[in-house]
C-alpha cells in the first residue's frame, strides 16, 4: 500500500469515527444524565447512581398522556400517508417525462416550506369549515408533508421494478386489483414498512407544525418543550433512553428475522 493509499485511508477511518462520535456522543451523555442524582439533566457533576428518575417517568401521568398522544397521532398519519403517498408515487411513474417533472416538483414541494408555515396554512384553512384545533389538524398538517417522503421512497422503489412481470399477470387473465396484490405489493413491501417507521419517526419529531394546530392537545416534543421553560428534569431522559432502546432492540429483532427468512432451509 502506497502512502498516498494510507492517508486517504487514515482519513477516511478519521471521518468515520467523528461522524459516529458527533452522532452517538449526544445520545449517551443524554441517557447517563436518566441516572446522575442532580436534578437537572446533566452528567457533570456526577452526584452520585440512582434510579430515581426512572421512577419518576414513571409517575409522570402528563408525560404517559403526551406520549399516548403522539402515538395516536403517528399512527393515523401513517395510516393516511402510506396509501396516498404510494398512490403518488405509482401516478407519478405513470406519467411522462415533461408532466414527470412537474408533478414531482408540485409533490415534493411541502418538503420544501417551513413547518411553522404548514400549520399556520393548516390552520387558517379548516377554521373556515369550523374545525380548530386539535387531533384532526395535528393529524392532517404532519401528513401534509409524511406523505412526500412515503412517495419518494415508494417512487425509488419502483424505479427498479420490472414492468414485463404484470403484463404476464395480465396476459394470463389476472385483473388490476390482483396483479397489484400479489405482484406489485409484495415487491414495494419493504419500501412501505420503511416508509412506515420513517411516518412515526417524523410525527413524533415534528415540533414546528404541531405547535400551531394542537390546540388543547399536547404531544410528547410539545411537552419536552414546555418543560424546558418550566424545569426540566433527567424524567426525560430516563424516557428517551427507554425509547432508544426499544428502538435498538426492534432493529436488531427486525434484522435477526430478516436473515432468517434469507437462510437457506435446511
Amino acid at each position: 500500500m502506497s502512502g498516498v493509499d494510507r492517508i486517504f485511508r487514515a482519513l477516511f477511518v478519521f471521518y468515520i469515527a467523528a461522524f459516529a462520535f458527533y452522532m452517538f456522543a449526544p445520545l449517551v451523555i443524554m441517557s447517563a444524565a436518566s441516572f446522575n442524582e442532580s436534578r437537572f439533566p446533566t452528567v457533570i457533576p456526577w452526584q452520585g447512581t440512582t434510579l430515581e428518575w426512572f421512577r419518576a417517568m414513571w409517575a409522570d401521568r402528563a408525560m404517559w398522556d403526551a406520549l399516548w398522544t403522539s402515538a395516536v397521532v403517528a399512527f393515523f398519519v401513517v395510516v393516511i400517508s402510506i396509501p396516498v403517498g404510494t398512490a403518488a408515487a405509482l401516478v407519478l411513474t405513470t406519467l411522462h417525462a415533461r408532466a414527470r417533472s412537474f408533478a414531482y416538483a408540485l409533490m415534493v414541494s411541502p418538503l420544501l416550506t417551513p413547518g411553522v408555515v404548514i400549520g399556520i396554512a393548516t390552520l387558517i384553512l379548516w377554521r373556515q369549515v369550523g374545525v380548530g384545533g386539535g387531533l384532526l389538524l395535528i393529524v392532517m398538517a404532519q401528513a401534509s408533508f409524511i406523505i412526500c417522503y412515503v412517495m419518494l421512497m415508494v417512487v425509488s422503489r419502483l424505479q427498479r421494478f420490472d414492468r414485463t412481470q404484470e403484463e404476464a399477470a395480465l396476459g394470463l387473465g389476472a385483473s388490476r386489483f390482483m396483479v397489484f396484490r400479489r405482484v406489485l405489493l409484495p415487491f414495494l413491501r419493504p419500501a412501505l414498512l420503511a416508509s412506515a417507521g420513517l411516518a412515526v419517526l417524523q410525527s413524533f419529531e415534528n415540533y414546528n407544525t404541531t405547535l400551531f394546530v394542537r390546540g388543547f392537545e399536547t404531544p410528547l416534543t410539545v411537552f419536552i418543550a414546555t418543560k424546558v421553560r418550566t424545569g426540566l428534569t433527567p424524567a426525560v431522559n430516563a424516557l428517551a433512553l427507554i425509547m432508544i432502546a426499544v428502538t435498538i432492540i426492534g432493529a436488531i429483532a427486525y434484522e435477526l428475522a430478516r436473515r432468517r427468512r434469507k437462510r437457506p432451509p435446511g
